[in-house]
């Protein structure tokens, strides 16, 4: 199988995402070749943090998502498997149609408890404090039209400290996913291939 090609979108910091690139960096099955971010450079830290791997984080609008012309960015550089890291908008019904089995997502929350729409980042870990979770943890989950609806593909929980507050939470949350998120991608793709393999053979 062609060493396959992952876009990653993401919103903010892109600390998961330096994850990603930083995993498959030296891998035979998959390269990330393309970033995107729908907020400008000055409020995204995604983009020093790519350019500091070599990779240029292509900005987008929200319009140009729900318009397609993300899609077509897509198509026109190859891509084979789309990864959510921190991504807040919604993806249109035509992209993961496209992406069918090829998109997912991370929530930093144990689905389907604490997902929806308005649940990330620090809202999340304010819920679970407020609700008094004795774990929380990180998801990933194949990508739908709703927030946070999509198949289960894997979790990872960390046991909460009654004195945990929800910074302590994150950060708990954050190493799961920076441990496994791209594990989990790279088993899917591993997977993606073996079917195929299957089904050619």
């Amino acid at each position: 199988m062609e060493k396959q090609r992952i876009a990653v979108l993401a919103s903010g910091s892109g600390s998961n995402a330096e994850a990603i690139l930083r995993y498959f960096e030296d891998s035979a099955l998959a390269d990330v070749v393309w970033v995107g971010c729908n907020r400008p450079e000055t409020h995204a830290g995604i983009y020093k943090r790519t350019r500091s791997l070599g990779l240029e984080t292509t900005p987008f609008q929200a319009s140009e998502l729900r318009n397609g012309a993300v899609l077509d960015m897509l198509c026109s550089s190859q891509v084979d498997w789309v990864v959510l890291a921190g991504f807040l908008l919604r993806i249109p019904e035509a992209m993961v149609g496209h992406f069918k089995g090829r998109m997912v997502n991370i929530h930093p929350a144990l689905l389907p408890d604490f997902g929806g729409k308005g649940m990330y980042g620090m809202h999340v870990h304010q819920a679970v404090k407020a609700a008094g979770c004795v774990e929380s943890g990180m998801t990933v989950h194949w990508v739908t039209s709703a927030y946070d609806e999509g198949d289960v593909v894997f979790q990872a929980s960390c046991a909460l400290e009654p004195e945990d507050e929800p910074e302590q939470i994150a950060q708990k949350v954050a190493q799961l996913e920076h441990r496994y998120y791209a594990r989990a991608i790279d088993a899917l793709i591993q997977d993606a291939a073996e079917q195929t393999s299957l089904q050619h053979g």
